[in-house]
């Protein structure tokens, strides 16, 4: 039987992006600066809230993100205004989130298995890694895996790990290739998908998140804040899009990307409806075994007083369960206790 999982309290209302295609070339090597004519072209995301959702106070600190793509790359640049500018991580795929950093989520995928995650802090050092299915699911995170052909830079405005400089921010340039973020969705390589470079109209899902500590200055030198037993105080989590609970690894949670022309229009994908009422079964499932020992195939100990956009068929084995919806126009949607959603 698997273990509980958390149910977000806050409404389900994940914000959307259009990455538009860009009309300049990306000319030279990334240096982290994003004063640069290519990045004009994309309009800035800088809606920040606390993961938990608005209920919490809004960040204290500005961040503002922008995205373009080509036939090569995905681009992501990213600006973090900070008058605390540090960093001690060192090593590529270490934990970067000990330090303040800067972190992107993607999934080509609606399924919420097999995503991406990619963090870097202040002094440029990456932690990229696959994961298989979220950690509420019992996740085997790939640190092997590696975005193959990554160029990344960061720029500082002011001086890193200096508190008596004249700090103001630091900004991120990621140029990264196709090949690489399609590689959860089909093994062996050979069997990727026809279409490594997006569709225009394509959707996935993505969050941005930025980790931020309290610290001291003690002996010129930037130090965790801690509490009265000596451990650093919790760091902020400021998000894209917030998630209800601490923990980011909820992508059903996430925004939407769609990949775009220039006369590209947001439009949600058809059926989100189902494949929420679908996970919002999931966690009452979940939540309903951890507690019995067993999971139910009456759908009142599920429903609640939410409204549903139909009822749906339970099956229940002593460890597992599955629980479909049919639509009009899809066929039909599954979620399993493991959290993974398809259609047939």
């Amino acid at each position: 039987m698997l273990p509980s999982v958390r149910e977000p309290t806050i409404p389900f209302a994940p914000p959307h992006v259009v990455c538009r295609h860009t009309q300049l070339p990306y000319i030279g090597t990334p240096d982290g600066m994003l004063d640069k004519p290519f990045w004009e072209q994309a309009a800035p995301i800088s809606d920040f809230h606390d993961i938990e959702g608005d209920t919490k106070p809004r960040p204290l600190k500005k961040t503002e993100v922008r995205m373009l793509w080509d036939e090569k790359y995905l681009y992501i640049g990213a600006k973090l205004w900070d008058d605390e500018i540090w960093a001690t991580v060192t090593e590529r795929d270490s934990i970067i989130f000990f330090d303040n950093d800067f972190e992107i989520f993607l999934s080509p995928k609606y399924n919420t298995h097999q995503y991406y995650e990619i963090e870097l802090n202040a002094l440029g050092t990456i932690w990229d890694l696959m994961m298989d299915k979220p950690v509420r699911d019992l996740v085997n995170r790939i640190n092997a895996w590696d975005v193959r052909g990554l160029q990344s830079a960061v720029y500082v405005e002011g001086e890193l790990n200096n508190p008596a400089a004249d700090n103001r921010f630091w900004s991120v340039e990621l140029l990264i290739p196709w090949v690489p973020l399609r590689e959860a969705e089909a093994v062996p390589e050979e069997i990727l998908p026809k279409h490594i470079v997006p569709n225009i109209g394509e959707i996935w899902r993505l969050n941005f998140s930025r980790v931020e500590y309290q610290v001291d200055i003690v002996d010129n030198q930037y130090i965790k804040r801690c509490d009265s037993t000596g451990k650093p105080l919790p760091e902020y989590n400021w998000v894209w899009a917030p998630t209800g609970i601490i923990d980011i690894h909820m992508p059903e949670m996430w925004g939407y990307l769609m990949f775009g022309d220039q006369d590209t229009v947001f439009a949600p994908p058809a059926n989100e409806e189902i494949r929420w009422a679908l996970r919002k079964l999931y966690y009452r499932q979940r939540n309903y075994g951890a507690k019995h020992g067993h999971y139910t195939v009456d759908f009142a100990d599920l429903c609640g007083t939410d409204e549903w956009p139909a009822v749906p068929e339970i099956y229940v084995t002593p460890n597992l369960f599955e629980i479909s919806i049919s639509t009009t126009s899809q066929g039909k949607f599954y979620i399993r206790q493991d959290g993974y959603l398809w259609l047939t």
